[in-house]
């Protein structure tokens, strides 16, 4: 991967502890979302994410670390503020997290997908460490045109990745490529840009006052 040899940089490294946490939560998450929800369901863009995260907590990339945070943080916003809304209402805002409420899942299950409230903080807690790789937009970009296009590849009614239905309307928007193009431009410019932009400036503030000091 380009550039991942430097943001390995061991002034970097996260207390073992972290390590290990990573790791432990892994090894719980992923067989319990393997069991329950099939192995199809690794291609969400937010499942990624807690594969991906894992990974560079454990090996303390900078890089990894920040093309999740462009991925992670505004989604979970959204998932979170969409359960709170059905949780109170009994209606979803935006959708995504139907699933939530559906009995065949054990709730245990379930609330595993709680982690959603506490990813966009760990993960701003461990750019605070590591600084705010650029080059994590890109990645993320590329990362999510292979899962939405290998998202196309599987039951149309998963709609995994919005690769067969746009969350708004419903439908398809055009032929398979435009609708995939399209959806994919939707992550990009309306999710990944706003949150690169926001965490270039943030931590590129916040390098500043580290070094006025």
């Amino acid at each position: 991967m380009p550039g991942l040899e430097h943001s390995l940089d061991h002034r970097y490294k996260f207390p073992l502890l972290v390590r290990c946490a990573s790791v432990v939560w892994f090894a719980v998450w992923f067989p319990v979302y393997w069991r329950y929800w099939g192995v199809q369901n690794f291609l969400h863009v937010c499942d990624i994410t807690v594969i991906l995260t894992c990974a560079a907590l454990f090996w303390s990339s900078p890089l990894l670390l920040s093309s999740q945070a462009v991925a992670s943080i505004l989604t979970d916003l959204l998932w979170d503020l969409d359960a709170g809304w059905r949780l109170f209402s009994s209606h979803n805002l935006v959708g995504g997290t139907e699933y939530m409420w559906d009995a065949h899942y054990p709730l245990w299950v379930r609330l595993l997908s709680l982690f959603h409230i506490v990813w966009p903080i760990l993960l701003l807690c461990a750019l605070r460490r590591t600084g705010y790789d650029r080059r994590g937009f890109a990645l993320q970009s590329s990362i999510t045109a292979v899962a939405i296009i290998a998202s196309r590849f599987t039951n149309p009614s998963l709609n995994i990745n919005f690769a067969f239905r746009a969350p708004i309307g419903n439908r398809s928007w055009g032929p398979a490529p435009v609708h995939v193009a399209l959806m994919w431009l939707g992550f990009v410019l309306v999710i990944y840009l706003p949150t690169h932009l926001l965490l270039a400036k943030l931590f590129l503030a916040r390098a500043r006052r580290d070094q006025a000091t």
